[in-house]
């Protein structure tokens, strides 16, 4: 909770007074395909925490839009990182696979351009909006 929630709310609630007194500005969390569906029985902590980044970033989003304070957040799957391999393994990597339709992960390179989409004035009106990059893995 103190990663996933605690630090980019207090984050958010220094940057919004900041960004309301210069005319507006761009907040995009990075939450995870487990706020949308969950997450295994041992991971349901992380998935909470995920799912109350979600609905902070709505709360962002309907509070702050008046002032042009914009809100997005990302929800990635499984991507392509150290973090993401360490301790899988073949069979656990292969299992990984198996569950995403497109049959990759995710590169950061492709979330980061998702978050420069997101940073440009084109989606002004999708404020509050979480965009989904899992490779089919969670459809909604």
């Amino acid at each position: 909770m103190q990663v996933n929630l605690y630090a980019p709310a207090d984050l958010c609630r220094l940057a919004i007074p900041n960004f309301r007194t210069h005319g507006g500005g761009k907040i995009i969390n990075v939450a995870s395909r487990a706020a949308q569906r969950g997450d295994a029985p041992d991971q349901w902590p992380y998935a909470a925490s995920k799912g109350a980044l979600v609905a902070l970033t709505k709360t962002i989003a309907r509070g702050y839009a008046k002032d042009n304070v914009l809100a997005f957040a990302i929800a990635p799957g499984f991507t392509e990182t150290d973090m993401a391999y360490a301790g899988l393994g073949e069979a656990g990597l292969k299992r990984i696979l198996s569950e995403i339709p497109l049959g990759s992960m995710a590169s950061p390179t492709e979330c980061g351009a998702l978050v420069a989409f997101l940073c440009s004035d084109q989606v002004r009106h999708m404020t509050g909006a979480t965009f989904d990059i899992n490779g089919a893995s969670y459809v909604r």
